[in-house]
């Protein structure tokens, strides 16, 4: 698996796709947090990050299918995919140090933003007027949110040849993901049921987090969905044996 792992690693960092994602990110988000006025600190007047924790899941949405759509799709496509699994690693130790090097390259994204955390702290007045609390239960709500889109990232590689069609499929999943239990719940025909629908959302649970409290039942959720799309790909890298 760590061999997977450093190898992933090493192509991620060979390549251009790494700094420009980090780079996106970066000012994506930092546009929005001190640039347009809509959504400025400095115009603001309030020393919080929830521009960061608002707009990180759309720029994740947008980039992590990026990052994964070439996970398994260009192994399929060079013919590598068999040579692998040839290799004496188990089909989980091959998806897990995809997997695993992914998420690597989605912390690495978030580790700058803690400048953006330290500029905020400093403008606080007095110095330090900021919830903690909130800010570092929202970066692991942001991080495992990033985890479940990288799993639907490599699920959706794993099931085509063509590293767009796995980027499409990758976008509309994540975004099902996401909101697809909002817009359900938003419809008449399930008026009453509402609030049943909606734990199933990853939403919910994310904005969970953001309250400074870090639930044993929303990181379960997390888990659970980032479980059930590794087992997903499992299957189909298994159907390949068939």
């Amino acid at each position: 698996m760590w061999s997977i792992f450093r190898k992933e690693i090493a192509v991620f960092l060979n390549s251009l796709i790494a700094y420009l994602v980090i780079l996106v990110f970066l000012t994506f988000i930092g546009v929005f947090m001190w640039v347009l006025p809509a959504s400025s600190i400095l115009d603001y007047g309030y020393a919080e990050m929830d521009t960061l924790f608002s707009y990180g899941p759309l720029a994740f949405l947008l980039l992590i299918p990026a990052i994964t759509m070439r996970s398994f799709a260009e192994e399929k496509k060079d013919g590598t995919i068999e040579l692998l699994l040839t290799k004496p690693l188990s089909d989980w130790q091959l998806l897990l140090g995809k997997y695993l090097s992914a998420c690597t390259l989605v912390a690495l994204a978030l580790i700058p933003t803690v400048l953006y955390y330290i500029s905020v702290y400093q403008l606080g007045k007095p110095v330090g007027n900021i919830d903690s609390a909130a800010v570092g239960s929202s970066y692991i709500g942001l991080f495992l949110l990033g985890c479940v889109y990288t799993s639907a990232g490599i699920f959706a590689s794993s099931i085509s040849t063509n590293q767009i069609v796995s980027f499409i499929i990758a976008l509309l999943l994540c975004y099902l993901i996401y909101s697809g239990f909002d817009h359900l719940a938003s419809l008449d025909l399930w008026e009453g049921s509402a609030v049943t629908l909606l734990p199933f959302g990853l939403d919910y649970h994310y904005n969970a987090l953001s309250k400074g409290v870090v639930d044993s039942r929303n990181v379960c959720y997390f888990l659970t969905v980032i479980g059930i799309m590794l087992l997903s790909t499992k299957i189909i890298l298994e159907s390949r044996k068939w």
